[in-house]
């Protein structure tokens, strides 16, 4: 199985919960935020670690959710809605409820695409939320 580059069909991804979703869509989005930095130059271990923070906090999540949700056609607004919707048992102490949850809806968007194999439609939302 190549994990790199997935092409789950839609029953398959309908079987993985949408925490499951996050949890993958959370490292989906690192991945491309550290990419993104290391291809600019960022280079300094330091550097790359706090600015890789500013990116992947839940309150850059959530404004980068609200960039995105003009943007998503009604199955993208359905599952970032589930993962905004989802029941998590703890959010951490720096992280607003509402933004926390945003994040969630994200992440599991990020994973879902992912799953997919939608890579270009990923990159496109990507790119809407980190490109001036």
């Amino acid at each position: 199985m190549n994990y790199f580059e997935m092409d789950m069909d839609p029953q398959a991804l309908q079987g993985i919960g949408v925490l499951g979703l996050a949890h993958v869509g959370d490292a989906v989005y690192d991945l491309l935020v550290r990419t993104m930095l290391v291809s600019r130059g960022h280079g300094a271990v330091g550097d790359l670690h706090r600015r890789t923070v500013s990116f992947v906090k839940a309150e850059a999540q959530a404004a980068a959710a609200q960039k995105l949700l003009p943007l998503l056609t009604e199955e993208e607004l359905a599952v970032y809605k589930r993962g905004r919707n989802a029941h998590v048992n703890t959010v951490p102490h720096h992280a607003a409820v509402g933004d926390y949850h945003a994040a969630t809806g994200l992440e599991t968007l990020f994973g879902h695409l992912y799953l997919r194999g939608e890579r270009e439609r990923l990159l496109a939302l990507f790119a809407a939320v980190t490109e001036a």
